[in-house]
């Protein structure tokens, strides 16, 4: 959990990062495989220009793993990890990061375990020990606990008002049922006040393995520095620990209409089927379709169809989610209650021409070019250089993917595009979550209870 810094701390890193930026070109980027003497892998991508170290890593295995009852359990771990390790207080640790310009946060996703540093060289002796007390010793002290209980808590109940996030809980519960995807990451009211300093102590001995790490490193630092780094930080992890894996997902629900009534003016919708995995063969494919149909911003159908020609809606999307067990295509758009069934119905007419008819020529070069000419902006800074290296071996792209990634983009033909379109699209599978008033709209099936 990202906490508060001065500014002049925000300012300095962020300083440091557009210089980088502006020095290292995106398609220059040389990926380099370090291996620490203990046997931990990380891939760095090295820069001299700038004295700063930035490393992102995760642990495969995230809040899918929650225990029953103990949902929201690595989100609150994530929050406690920062408020004192070792023999330092929450305080004394805060105060120390926020002395020496360091920038350390965690963050728990429905498959990984998240973790972000990022600090000036001068400081990296010490950041290094610091990151390594968080990780080997937190402390969880009673104090540290049930303030972030609290402020869980209270944000659990903004949560439940919320319509945006309404519709997506409903929506996943409709689809995931009982499986781990249908609960929510952050936990429910009555889940986050069950959790104890035990459970809290067994999530790190269990979940934090060398095993299940992933690491990515940019900066200036060499090979050697790295090396000797990773075992600094991660090597009194075990090497192993046995780790629960949820069966893949079987959706419960396919093509059913969901309202939840609320007393808002405009309606929110999730709509959402099963998509495709990132190790398709087919998947960029899909994922020049997506862009054609609704993940284009202002140049997809959606868009244009929905917003443009008839000023429906602000904003209309479609997205592919693979997930390691289920893939889905969503999306969502948001209206004013007497709109919702008209933007709905267009939603599954372009669904069903893009199925039929697949795009234009025009399209798919159109897309191509703009996916390729977009990629360089997700390598502006040091930490998204490695996130792309975290995720580069999460889905085992290959340490040469920034590299070859445009040759798998211009690959794609309009028959490919067409014929994938015809695979995963059908209007008919389309499952809709309506939060609001909406009129028109009638509902096919109860709208599953969520906890707040």
């Amino acid at each position: 959990m990202m906490k508060q810094v001065h500014s002049w701390v925000v300012g300095s890193l962020a300083t440091l990062t557009i210089l980088l930026v502006s020095v290292a070109p995106a398609h220059a980027v040389k990926v380099e495989k370090v291996v620490s003497p203990g046997g931990i892998e990380a891939w760095l991508v090295r820069d001299n220009s700038i004295p700063i170290t930035a490393i992102e890593f995760s642990f495969r295995g995230g809040a899918a793993g929650d225990p029953k009852g103990k949902t929201g359990l690595a989100s609150m771990v994530s929050s406690l990890l920062d408020e004192g390790a070792g023999d330092l207080d929450s305080q004394a640790f805060q105060d120390r990061l926020e002395r020496l310009s360091i920038r350390m946060s965690f963050s728990a996703g429905l498959e990984t375990f998240r973790g972000s540093f990022k600090t000036l060289n001068r400081n990296r002796d010490e950041a290094v020990s610091l990151l390594r007390l968080a990780l080997n010793e937190p402390r969880f002290d009673a104090e540290a606990i049930e303030r972030m209980r609290r402020q869980i808590t209270a944000g659990l109940k903004r949560k439940s008002t919320d319509p945006n996030i309404v519709a997506s809980r409903v929506w996943r519960r409709a689809v995931f049922g009982e499986h781990p995807y249908g609960r929510p990451i952050d936990g429910t009211l009555g889940s986050i006040a069950d959790i104890t300093a035990d459970d809290l102590r067994g999530f790190v001995a269990s979940r934090f393995a060398r095993d299940k790490l992933i690491v990515g490193a940019v900066g200036d630092i060499t090979a050697a520095e790295l090396a000797h780094m990773l075992d600094r930080i991660f090597g009194d992890l075990p090497e192993k620990t046995p780790q629960p894996v949820p069966d893949n997902a079987k959706t419960a629900a396919e093509g059913e209409t969901y309202v939840v009534q609320m007393d808002i003016p405009q309606s929110v919708v999730v709509f959402g089927q099963q998509g495709i995995r990132r190790d398709s063969p087919d998947y960029y494919a899909a994922y020049v379709m997506n862009y054609i149909l609704g993940g284009g911003g202002f140049s997809s159908r959606l868009y244009t169809e929905v917003r443009e020609k008839r000023g429906l809606a602000y904003s209309v999307y479609s997205y592919l989610n693979p997930m390691q067990r289920a893939a889905l295509i969503s999306g969502g758009v948001a209206t004013r209650n007497d709109q919702v069934a008209q933007s709905i119905a267009l939603i599954r007419e372009e669904w069903g021409r893009m199925r039929e008819t697949g795009p234009s020529a025009e399209e798919v070069a159109d897309a191509k070019t703009y996916l390729n000419g977009s990629f360089p902006l997700r390598l502006s800074s040091t930490s998204n250089i490695a996130r792309m290296l975290v995720a580069m071996q999460y889905h085992d792209l290959g340490i040469d993917y920034i590299d070859r990634r445009d040759d798998f983009i211009n690959a794609v033909s309009l028959e490919d595009v067409k014929r994938v379109a015809r695979r995963i699209l059908d209007p008919k599978q389309l499952t809709v979550v309506v939060v609001g008033k909406p009129e028109r709209v009638e509902p096919t099936a109860d709208a599953p209870e969520i906890e707040s």
